[in-house]
């Protein structure tokens, strides 16, 4: 059991507990939470919540058990599709059910384990369970991921992102119909605060930028084409659902439950559909596409025919 005791320095003055324990300790957001939760802290012989604000100077004590840190499993999983190979990169079509690495919590497949199960030899920039990882989909959302394999890629292509130099389009369905049909969804989006796993559009949140088109309006739905220009988590899901327009089969932030067991749906209508940037190794543009997976084709059908 590892313990910690000391003042809340100024800089920390009323952050929230999980935010403020993550930024002293190291934490991950989440593992803070878990922390809190569970009991193990106090601030001047109070319990702590996660959600309960910090005081400068007040006598902070944690107590927590260290997690050993997440390995990359090599695994088969059916239905991993490699669109692009070359000595810098990989370029993957993402299947639903697979998370870009390993995680404290995360026991299923990861991007980064299928590739070692295939054969693939990463780069070994970046932590060791998150080598090569340059940008991230949920585990619910399928698409196109770029994988770094040299060192020289794994550079640029945290910069290209970072600089918002890389064009990530998104397909979604979302329920309803936009007002107007297209337009540029401009708002903050941070922890939501009273969940542990959502986001939300809040006023302390990071800027976040999303560009949306109307492809084909269905009776009781939309098939939209979205551009990022920020790349926050969630960031479509929680920009949607804030329009009062989910994704169609997001019920973790609104969707109707209904509408996604009529259409089939286990998760979000949401897949990663393009992907372009500047070749790490050559300097030229590339640009990957890639075509929905059978359960979103499905309930795209299923829309369309009503």
């Amino acid at each position: 059991m590892e313990r910690r005791s000391l003042p809340v320095p100024d800089g920390l003055a009323g952050e929230r507990a999980d935010a403020g324990l993550a930024k002293l300790l190291g934490f991950s957001r989440t593992f803070a939470a878990d922390v809190l939760e569970s009991g193990g802290a106090s601030l001047d012989g109070a319990p702590l919540g996660k959600s309960d604000r910090l005081n400068a100077g007040a006598w902070l004590e944690v107590q927590w058990e260290p997690k050993s840190p997440p390995t990359v499993v090599p695994v088969r999983v059916p239905g991993f599709g490699i669109v692009h190979d070359d000595d810098d990169i990989v370029v993957i079509d993402k299947p639903v059910g697979v998370a870009a690495h390993p995680a404290s919590g995360w026991d299923g497949a990861t991007v980064l384990g299928a590739l070692a199960g295939a054969g693939f030899r990463i780069s070994t920039s970046g932590a060791a369970e998150r080598a090569g990882i340059v940008h991230r989909l949920d585990v619910g959302t399928s698409g196109l991921m770029v994988v770094a394999k040299s060192e020289r890629a794994y550079s640029a292509l945290k910069a290209a992102f970072h600089d918002r130099e890389v064009d990530k389009v998104y397909h979604a369905v979302v329920q309803g119909h936009p007002d107007p049909f297209s337009g540029t969804i401009d708002a903050p989006i941070g922890r939501h605060p009273s969940s542990a796993w959502k986001f939300a559009v809040t006023a302390e949140g990071k800027p976040s930028v999303t560009h949306y088109d109307t492809l084909e309006a269905m009776r009781g739905a939309t098939l939209l084409e979205v551009h990022l220009e920020t790349g926050r988590t969630h960031q479509i899901r929680v920009h949607m659902a804030a329009q009062r327009h989910p994704c169609v089969g997001d019920l973790l932030y609104g969707a109707d439950p209904m509408l996604a067991a009529g259409v089939g749906l286990e998760r979000q209508w949401l897949h990663a559909m393009r992907l372009g940037f500047r070749h790490p190794g050559t300097g030229e543009r590339v640009d990957f596409e890639t075509r929905y997976p059978d359960d979103l084709q499905h309930a795209l059908d299923v829309l369309r025919a009503d």
